[in-house]
């Protein structure tokens, strides 16, 4: 299904006022209504005490539906549930997050709809970023399909069960790009590519909010974490970020308006200081671009406490100053630190905040209740049969099982030892998530239904119908070792005829606040992976993980070597619909695998230097001692069941005129036996700019099925517009010259066609 949301045209984005935010904001709505909702809203605002607009501001947790009973009329309430209750009566929250479930929806709304003096709606947010009930692949790994519509149908369903449990707005899409997989989030975003991360955050956006905002089944995307946040330096989760505004433009920031344009509502400042100046407290990034600059007309809300951290940062003298900041900066909605209940009114009081920039911050939040549609209807998600008739549903499910396959990318084969056949084999599952149900689901999977969980054991179970020929066995815990682990996964594998090793990371090891030093497999499971190649048996590695990793040692030299990431809920089913040839892998990695951790940050989109390394034997070049500056497995890399051949590539002309285009061809053979899915990617070169330019830049990919033992032509466009680079007076530019032009199966393969821009 394809869902169309309403994008402001830039003639809009540039009329000012709020009648224009108020028709921004309303999707698809007629401007009478538009207007209607904005006189309503500037009615609300007239007849609100400064406490009850700095209540409106006020983010906290839900206390009634973080447990799935939930609280309802005549239920005793705790005491953060009776002050959380009374606060809201009062008029001083706005909006809770982080609490799901129909059941008690209509409870808490009540309390601001029927016992506030002025009856404005709560807006319910959660953190529902790859699945609620029903888990799809970590954002990492659905990225890993290059699937625009499986991104867009996945976020969908969220949207679908999430709307259904009493959620309106999600902390979704992360579109942080992660350069440095010492970082934990990575797992959370598209990977390392601009094109890739820009395309993603659109698709999963349009996903979300779908084509009506006041739909039961619509969330509000919220574009996260605004910005440069994966560039923390040493991929230190939190820590300072520090560069060009060329490189913010660039790389970090495309995204983010990519998700704008695509519908987003909502932004999230991000906890890092970029360029000395928190970003939850800079004024150019939240107001001058994101609003003047881009004109964007929905809200900012803080990250966790991130207007709070002001004060750590050393940015602000106490909670106060921090209030002041971050308000007068940009920062709309201040999530959980209550700073703004605290002390707006003072502020406006004394002057040091104009009450215009509450008014101005209170109008974006309420304007996008009514694009919610919450003033009509306040108790939308709350309709327990609804919700019990969607999550989990068995379209879902199947679409999970369609997402984990399609992430899984076969970085190895050697031999063709994969597809495994179902009969006449036995095998033995090794290694500490072989019956795991817990770490299939990843990080920010908070809303899980555990009941859903297929393990791999289940899924390999299921596909081989036959019970013995599969034995079990730990050999390990994740970072630990297990007592007798090794000698009972040697035997184990001794008697089998192809070992499946399933290691990797815990999905508390790759999440936030869990950045490594050390990318690779945990000592124990190294340990375990040595012994058990020792036996000589075949081994096929099933690798769990939220980022790239460095592979070393029996794991890097199993004989095949699937990316299995995190899959949710339908993991078990999904590995063996790929594992047994079901259906072949199509994944290509959205993040290049380096050899050593020692590498990070890494990425194919790199500077040449001006010293580049042709080869390990040259001296005084820009390489380490130990390894050459190729990549383990790059990025776009990604093998399929059938081998498939490129022809040398082909152009329309050699020459493009200005404001013109030409086309790149190639020729896709398939010497296999079955057939291949391919994915085509159009990279290029500028030679030489006034602005030094990536070795290679991703433009463009297609898919193609080529039918085994033939051959197709794929075609991709190349326009004048994907010449365009930022120069120096950081405006859009391109120049005659030289460029470089790869059709190719990954950003380190195949041969370059040249061709001359003319003016």
């Amino acid at each position: 299904m394809r869902h169309t949301p309403f994008v402001p045209t830039r003639r809009l984005l540039l009329a000012g006022g709020a009648l224009t935010a108020g028709l921004m904001l309303a999707p698809r709505m007629a401007a009478a209504q538009a207007r209607d909702n904005l006189a309503r809203v500037d009615d609300l605002i007239a007849r609100m005490t400064i406490e009850e607009k700095a209540g409106q501001l006020n983010l906290q947790n839900d206390p009634f539906r973080w447990r799935p009973e939930g609280v309802n009329p005549g239920d005793t309430l705790d005491s953060n549930q009776e002050q959380t209750a009374a606060d809201i009566r009062a008029g001083r929250i706005g909006a809770l997050f982080n609490g799901v479930g129909a059941k008690t929806t209509r409870f808490v709304q009540d309390l601001a709809v029927r016992e506030s003096r002025l009856g404005i709606p709560l807006l319910f947010a959660a953190d529902v970023v790859h699945g609620l009930k029903t888990t799809f692949p970590v954002p990492l790994g659905e990225a890993a399909s290059w699937d625009l519509d499986l991104a867009e149908r996945t976020a969908r369903a969220a949207a679908v069960e999430g709307g259904a449990a009493g959620v309106h707005q999600t902390y979704a899409p992360m579109v942080d790009i992660g350069r440095d997989q010492r970082w934990g989030r990575v797992v959370e975003g598209a990977g390392e590519d601009v094109l890739l991360g820009n395309l993603f955050a659109a698709a999963r956006t349009r996903g979300f909010q779908g084509d009506d905002l006041k739909h039961w089944s619509s969330l509000l995307a919220t574009a996260k974490h605004f910005a440069a946040y994966g560039a923390a330096e040493a991929g230190l989760d939190y820590n300072s970020t520090d560069m060009s505004e060329l490189e913010l433009r660039s790389v970090y920031l495309p995204p983010f308006k990519a998700a704008i344009d695509a519908g987003a509502l909502s932004i999230m400042s991000a906890f890092n200081d970029l360029n000395g100046v928190p970003t939850s407290g800079n004024k150019w990034l939240l107001t001058d671009l994101l609003h003047g600059e881009w004109g964007f007309a929905g809200f900012v809300v803080s990250d966790y406490t991130s207007e709070q951290e002001l004060i750590a940062h050393g940015f602000a003298a106490d909670g106060r100053d921090a209030a002041r900041i971050a308000l007068m900066a940009g920062v709309d909605m201040s999530m959980k630190s209550g700073l703004y209940m605290e002390h707006i009114p003072g502020l406006v009081q004394s002057g040091d905040v104009p009450v215009e920039r509450v008014d101005e911050a209170v109008r974006r939040v309420l304007m996008t209740k009514a694009a919610l549609g919450l003033f009509e209807n306040p108790y939308r998600g709350s309709d327990v049969r609804l919700e019990a008739r969607v999550t989990g549903s068995r379209e879902h499910l199947a679409l999970a099982r369609e997402a984990g396959r399609k992430s899984i990318v076969m970085v190895k084969n050697d031999g063709g030892l994969l597809p495994l056949p179902k009969t006449g084999k036995r095998y033995a599952l090794i290694g500490p998530f072989g019956d795991d149900r817990v770490d299939l689901f990843g990080p920010w999977s908070i809303f899980k239904d555990p009941d859903l969980a297929v393990s791999l054991e289940q899924g390999l179970r299921a596909a081989l119908g036959d019970g013995s020929s599969l034995t079990v066995v730990k050999g390990s815990n994740v970072e630990t070792p297990l007592e007798g682990g090794i000698e009972a996964a040697v035997i184990a594998a001794s008697q089998a005829d192809v070992v499946l090793l399933a290691v990797g990371e815990s999905q508390n090891m790759s999440a936030e606040a869990q950045s490594r030093v050390d990318i690779g497999i945990p000592e124990p499971q190294l340990a375990l992976a040595e012994a058990v190649a020792a036996t000589g048996k075949p081994v096929v590695v099933l690798l769990r993980n939220g980022r790239a990793m460095e592979l070393s040692g029996a794991v890097k030299d199993a004989r095949a070597i699937l990316v299995t990431w995190f899959l949710g809920s339908e993991t078990g089913n999904a590995v063996a619909d790929v594992l047994f040839g079901d259906h072949a892998p199509t994944g290509r990695l959205p993040v290049s695998f380096p050899h050593f951790s020692g590498q990070s940050p890494f990425y194919y989109a790199h500077k040449n230097t001006g010293r580049p390394a042709a080869s390990r034997d040259e001296g005084f070049k820009a390489q380490f001692r130990e390894t050459g500056n190729d990549a383990l497995y790059p990025f776009g890399h990604g093998l399929t069941y059938s081998p498939v051949q490129y022809s040398p590539v082909r152009l329309s002309s050699s020459t493009m005129p200005w404001n013109g285009e030409l086309t790149a061809s190639v020729t896709l053979t398939n010497v296999g036996e079955r057939p291949a899915e391919e994915v085509v990617q159009l990279y290029i070169r500028d030679r030489a700019a006034t602005i030094t330019q990536p070795v290679r830049l991703l433009k463009g990919f297609r898919r193609a099925v080529v039918p085994a033992g033939g051959s197709v032509e794929v075609s991709l466009p190349l326009k004048f517009d994907d010449l365009l680079f930022l120069g120096a007076d950081l405006r859009p530019t391109v120049e005659p010259g030289e460029f470089d032009v790869w059709l190719a199966p990954s950003a380190e393969a195949g041969e370059p066609v040249r061709f001359t821009l003319t003016r």
